[in-house]
């Protein structure tokens, strides 16, 4: 069974009880978070939560925290939609002490890993911390992010008794192509990068 099809059944479930569960979506840019949000607002409270450490230059960590903001207040007017937000500690520090040995790694690999474990046990903890019943991330929207490996490592971050991993794969049935048409219906800022030096390296 595919991710995708998992949530979608784990979202049935509920409906079905009709019980409408608080998710904690871990989110790392406001077009991506956009497609997320249209498949879970409606079926969850979520509040979106922004832990980035790999975003290394503050200005690009300030707009991106900015348009994501600005993202949850339009779906909030035209929706009426149940959606909080909550950002984690800026600390770029952390993602270096992390990629330390990995610096020259490819783009994908070992330490993209890494970075998803560090965003995913970071979402966990704090879905944990604040009663959350399930946690999940945007970042299986992308299509240049290894889903299965996301999915992965989400699933190991869960704790006992704490908030349970949400299976994703948002860019199953055209997300990505929807996230680019609401990016252009909102005029979303898009990056051309991950966030990381080493991924800015990459596209320069």
């Amino acid at each position: 069974m595919n991710a995708n099809q998992r949530m979608e059944e784990i979202i049935e479930e509920h409906r079905k009880l009709k019980e409408r569960p608080s998710l904690l979506l871990h989110a790392c840019c406001a077009p991506c978070a956009s497609t997320c949000l249209m498949r879970t607002m409606h079926d969850f409270a979520v509040t979106v939560f922004y832990y980035n450490p790999n975003i290394t230059n503050a200005e690009e960590y300030g707009k991106r925290v900015a348009e994501i903001k600005r993202l949850i207040a339009l779906l909030q007017e035209e929706y009426g939609a149940d959606i909080g937000f909550l950002e984690g500690a800026y600390e770029p520090e952390r993602f270096y002490e992390m990629a330390r040995g990995m610096e020259n790694m490819p783009e994908g690999g070992g330490r993209c890993f890494a970075c998803y474990e560090l965003r995913l046990s970071e979402t966990a903890r704090v879905a944990d911390e604040t009663g959350a019943d399930y946690f999940a991330t945007t970042l299986t929207l992308s299509p240049l992010k290894n889903a299965d490996k996301l999915n992965e490592i989400g699933s190991r971050c869960t704790s006992p008794n704490g908030a349970l991993y949400l299976p994703s794969d948002f860019k199953k049935k055209d997300g990505y192509k929807l996230s680019i048409e609401l990016s252009e219906k909102y005029g979303l800022y898009r990056q051309n990068y991950c966030g990381c030096d080493f991924s800015k390296r990459t596209e320069e």
